[in-house]
């Protein structure tokens, strides 16, 4: 039973700007809140930084914990800032030089993550999937692609995906997901984002044998090239297959409608459309479904609201709980 001075713990698997909007409403709550980050992005400032210095992947790790920070806006702003002169440090944001430097000061990844969280008065915990430098693989009927910026240009002609080698994930990692009440998949790039983290069998294992119910937040929009047409049932599907023997317990979804005008610009300048809650096909999947209008377009783009977002995975989270202690005083 959970007292007072106790907090439920979740853990997050993700990456990108879906995962940063979560964690900044998760964090108004008082959820233990652990955040897993995958390890192979290989673009933009990423990139350049893991080819020039050899480090591991830092771009989202640097985002989460900017999300999660008790800071004022003036640092937050300085340490978003990317360097716009040309030059060395062109397009690099400021929080990327300062964990490449926390790594060569730390010794790894891990550490310079935890340093930051403490500097930056991080609540909750960020982990890297891993230690190691990795890319991500997919596989074709007739190519290969390599690297996670090659894989996101060409989804609709891979078949598998995979790492170049088998990595080994970070003992805290699968600490956390035994001693989660809720493990949540976020928001973000199907296929770059989300199941990197799924490719690891260490990972898959920790998942079957967790007791902890696993969710689902839906992407609002199809992301161009990689989820086309993808209604929520579809990104269900492919998570349910990578998952192997688990399979998702709840899906948090937008019912609300969204702001024709913002719509219509996504279409017509991205090529992106709303993913469809296809309530019927979820359920049959074995899914428990929560609708409720939980996006914002205030700011003239689609995201996740992040109070109503939080709050709702909260409330899930509580009435969970209460199912959970009356079953174990009837046992």
């Amino acid at each position: 039973m959970i007292t007072k001075n106790e907090h439920l713990k979740v853990v997050v698997f993700g990456g990108g700007t879906g995962l940063s909007v979560l964690l900044s409403g998760l964090k108004l709550f008082p959820i233990d809140v652990t955040t897993v980050i995958s390890m192979s992005d290989n673009g933009s400032s990423t990139g350049v930084l893991r080819q020039e210095l050899d480090i591991p992947a830092v771009g989202d790790v640097g985002k989460v914990i900017l999300s999660m920070a008790n800071i004022d806006r003036e640092l937050l702003e300085l340490l978003q800032y990317r360097f716009k002169k040309q030059g060395s440090l062109y397009n690099h944001p400021l929080r990327n030089i300062m964990l490449a430097a926390l790594i060569d000061l730390k010794g790894n990844v891990t550490e310079a993550t935890k340093y930051m969280c403490r500097i930056l008065d991080v609540k909750g915990t960020v982990l890297p999937l891993t230690e190691e430098g990795v890319d991500l693989i997919g596989r074709g009927k007739e190519q290969v692609y390599y690297g996670q910026v090659d894989v996101s240009q060409n989804i609709q002609d891979i078949d598998t995906l995979e790492y170049d080698h088998p990595i080994q994930v970070e003992p805290e990692v699968l600490s956390a997901i035994g001693n989660a009440d809720l493990v949540i998949f976020s928001p973000g790039s199907l296929y770059t984002s989300i199941l990197p983290h799924l490719l690891s069998d260490q990972v898959v294992d920790a998942l079957e044998k967790t007791k902890a119910p696993i969710m689902y937040v839906s992407n609002l929009v199809t992301q161009p090239g990689e989820t086309d047409g993808y209604s929520v049932s579809d990104h269900i599907r492919v998570l349910n297959r990578y998952l192997r023997k688990r399979k998702i317990d709840i899906v948090l979804a937008n019912n609300g409608e969204l702001d024709s005008s913002v719509l219509e610009n996504y279409e017509s300048t991205e090529n992106k459309l709303p993913v469809v809650l296809d309530e019927d096909i979820v359920l049959a999947q074995g899914a428990q479904i929560i609708a409720e209008d939980i996006c914002d377009t205030s700011e003239g783009t689609i995201r996740h609201h992040p109070l109503k977002t939080g709050y709702m995975i909260l409330s899930y989270l509580m009435d969970h709980q209460t199912e959970k202690n009356k079953e174990d005083l009837h046992e």
